[in-house]
């Protein structure tokens, strides 16, 4: 019997296998075929927006996505480097093809991971609990864990204007039996909708009518893991152009025959990446929509046109690529279509991704209502690490709010739910000036530490950078700069008058817009650049971080308060029906938690509070 079977080899599905193998559990990774594993069935790219800061948690954890993406990628850009630390992110423009085959490589090389290629149909329950799952063809397959990662490929169906075929992404086989089987097992499914935009030969575009967008010069990555790229300075170009009056008028007068508007999708589609003919009902105040031209891979003569999702018929396809200038000649290579695909009700899980009614089953990715391959990859790295953790019968691993923003999505996922496919946003944390791309390492590299998934030489590594800033600050605490220091150039640079007196290096640092290397000709020291860099963060926001932290520790108290498994919410006196509806249903873990449902009041909680209290000191009694 395996340990662990992971269904799905896309990004959720691997992350989970890996990371499970190799904490040595015995796992099974169950794919269509070798070439499914690490696909990128819609954009070729890892990062953006929270989502750049997702995969660094994912490798300061000891995830793979972060290392493959670096290896892989064809442009490197930090995004609002004009803005706060807080929203600054990495996203990469990758290589669709080498990624895949990259992630490919890793699974066959993984010790305790074995590949089994085939179409699971159903899984096995035997008293609440999960046994294993079922294979086409009838064989079964035995585990004593089993981590769901199908993204959308459940009772999928592909959709160009009235045209619906059941398929999964690129043509591929989809199942219905999975679905049924997770019915008939007890579990809620929903019917989602995504969708993806037309390919053109690269050769086709007249570049000259659109702008470039080239990547960032200074060396920057997603993992700590990556030294510097020999490649670095021959990044790819990304390209910018517009929508046209007269793409809008071509879509405008053809909405009935988008999929969407004629009444054939029946899913919900992503409120934050949605189709073309969508942004123009929405937006309709808005004269011109951007559309970004993106490479796919340096072996393909194919972009990838970034922001013009449709599921309008082919025909309309071609005169609307045609009216995008710089795209009047350009030759369509892939259509766009919509996917519409089954969903588990994401309100049915643990903070640990176990679902609460089948022990040992875990969900990860867009099966629990998420968007993207960043979403998908920590969600199958956090079921995998607690599948493992489950089976040594040890506490799951579950991020707070305020220490990862892989734990916003799941509390957002197991506590409120979704409708549409979930996308992470920066605004959805309420501490972002805690959870930044610079200190990913700080604030989660200690859990891979204690888990066994980063190595003794990367902890070491970390604890050395961790020192070089710590040393840092110190050295500018103790060095004094006078107005004979030659700094004045720098002081006017920066917009501040010459100094008068005497001031440490450390204060001049917390004023805006003066940095490390602009003192350095008054320091006796050199500096190391990343430490630097994270230096001036927290000595610029040190007040911000220390007032984010006080009201995140307010949070973790409620956080701190467990909820007995065992507790009957309609023996609870005073609370609202739908307070104590939603207490049913969610089975919430703490009182925190309980406090972020929708539905529960701020009474709900002070009746649950009083009732553990009163519980206690039955117990004290006792």
């Amino acid at each position: 019997m395996l340990d662990v079977i992971v269904v799905g080899g896309g990004h959720a599905g691997i992350e989970a296998a890996l990371i499970a193998a190799r904490l040595g559990c015995e796992t099974a990774l169950i794919s269509l075929s070798l070439e499914n594993i690490g696909k990128m069935p819609c954009n070729p790219s890892v990062g953006g927006p929270a989502k750049g800061i997702v995969v660094r948690e994912i490798d300061a954890l000891g995830g793979q996505m972060g290392i493959t993406a670096d290896q892989t990628a064809l442009q490197f850009k930090m995004l609002n480097t004009t803005k706060g630390p807080g929203v600054q992110s990495l996203r990469v423009q990758s290589d669709k093809v080498a990624y895949a085959k990259r992630m490919q490589e890793e699974i066959q090389k993984q010790e305790h991971l074995q590949l089994i290629l085939g179409l699971c149909t159903g899984i096995t329950v035997d008293e609440g609990k999960v046994t294993g799952i079922r294979m086409e063809g009838g064989q079964q397959l035995q585990a004593k864990a089993v981590i769901l990662t199908t993204g959308t490929y459940m009772s999928s169906s592909v959709m160009i204007s009235s045209e619906v075929t059941p398929s999964g992404p690129d043509g591929e086989p989809t199942t219905n039996q999975l679905s049924e089987s997770l019915r008939e097992a007890g579990l809620r499914t929903f019917r989602l909708k995504t969708g993806t935009p037309p390919r053109v030969l690269t050769a086709s575009i007249d570049f000259s009518k659109t702008t470039p967008q080239p990547g960032t010069d200074q060396f920057v990555a997603f993992s700590t893991t990556t030294a510097q790229i020999r490649e670095f300075e021959k990044q790819k170009l990304c390209y910018l152009t517009y929508t046209t009056s007269k793409t809008h008028e071509l879509i405008l007068a053809n909405l009935k025959k988008s999929s969407m508007y004629s009444g054939v999708v029946k899913g919900v589609g992503p409120r934050y990446c949605p189709s073309i003919e969508d942004k123009l009902v929405r937006f309709a105040d808005k004269p011109r929509h951007q559309i970004f031209l993106e490479p796919e891979s340096e072996s393909l003569d194919t972009t990838y046109i970034q922001g013009f999702s449709t599921s309008l018929p082919r025909d309309l396809q071609e005169q609307m690529v045609h009216s995008l200038p710089g795209l009047e000649q350009a030759v369509i290579e892939k259509y766009a279509y919509a996917i519409e695909y089954d969903a588990v009700d994401p309100l049915q899980l643990k903070p640990s991704l176990e679902i609460l009614t089948i022990e040992n089953l875990f969900t990860a990715g867009q099966i629990n209502g998420t968007s993207g391959y960043e979403e998908a990859a920590a969600q199958g790295l956090m079921a995998g690490i607690n599948a493992v953790l489950k089976l040594r019968n040890q506490p799951p691993l579950v991020l707070r709010r305020d220490e990862a923003y892989i734990g916003v999505m799941i509390d957002d996922l197991v506590t409120k739910g979704t409708q549409e496919p979930y996308r992470l946003l920066t605004s959805r944390a309420e501490f972002r000036l805690l959870l930044r791309h610079d200190n990913a390492d700080q604030r989660l590299m200690h859990y891979g530490y204690q888990l066994g998934s980063i190595s003794e030489e990367r902890w070491q590594d970390y604890q050395h950078r961790r020192t070089l800033v710590d040393d840092l600050k110190t050295r500018l605490k103790a060095c004094r700069l006078t107005p004979k220091s030659p700094i004045q150039s720098a002081l006017e640079a920066a917009g501040y008058p010459a100094l008068s007196e005497g001031i440490s290096a450390e204060e001049l640092i917390r004023r805006p817009h003066m940095t490390i290397s602009a003192l350095q000709p008054a320091l006796d020291f050199d500096v190391d650049a990343t430490a630097a860099a994270q230096t001036e963060i927290e000595l610029k926001y040190e007040g911000y971080i220390t007032k984010a932290r006080k009201e995140a520790e307010k949070m973790m108290a409620m956080d701190h308060v467990i909820l007995p498994q065992n507790l009957d919410y309609d023996q609870v006196q005073h609370l609202s029906l739908e307070g104590r509806q939603k207490l049913k249903a969610i089975q919430p873990h703490t009182l925190g938690q309980a406090s972020r449902i929708s539905g529960v009041s701020p009474a709900d909680i002070a009746m649950l509070a009083m009732v553990l209290e009163q519980r206690h000191r039955k117990e004290q009694i006792q």
